[in-house]
């Protein structure tokens, strides 16, 4: 009996991980394991995204997504004050290497790099010709190892970044 638990055991393990990694838009939202949600905010701007057990990304105002076949999100649009956003991804390695944002008034592109860890260094944004960098720095991580606080700056202006993560059990 202990030998039959034990063999359904070690199918079913893998096959909840599968489910948690169905869909890729933690990954997109730069965090990973069973998140339930993500709440942050930047110079007191909050948002709060929901996740799917499945890791599919809820969102209020947020349609016509597309997957990949490996469950990578490659776009979707987005209703915000009034105003479509058309929001496209180009994946490398598991990461969002960039994103592209587009309205009825212009695009903007960024490029993220990263360092050996996996961890984000710095965006690159290029805002209709316009070039500028946004670094990274003093990260602090929860116990599940995604960034709960970082620091940045642009244009010369330094911002915290904060986010409170809730995981599925």
């Amino acid at each position: 009996m202990k030998k039959a638990f034990l063999m359904l055991a070690l199918l079913v393990v893998p096959f909840a991980l599968q489910a948690q990694t169905k869909f890729h838009d933690v990954e997109a939202n730069d965090a990973k394991g069973p998140v339930k949600s993500i709440s942050s905010s930047v110079m007191g701007q909050a948002q709060t995204i929901n996740f799917t057990v499945e890791g599919k990304m809820i969102q209020d105002g947020m349609s016509n997504a597309v997957y990949d076949a490996d469950g990578y999100l490659q776009s979707y649009k987005m209703e915000a004050q009034g105003m479509e956003i058309t929001v496209k991804y180009t994946w490398e390695n598991g990461r969002v290497a960039s994103q592209e944002m587009g309205t009825s008034m212009g695009s903007f592109a960024t490029k993220n790099v990263y360092d050996d860890k996996g961890v984000l260094v710095k965006t690159m944004m290029d805002f209709g010709g316009q070039n500028m960098e946004s670094p990274y720095t003093d990260y602090k991580f929860d116990d599940k190892g995604n960034w709960i606080s970082r620091k940045t700056s642009m244009m010369g202006q330094e911002m915290e970044q904060t986010r409170k993560i809730e995981y599925y059990e």
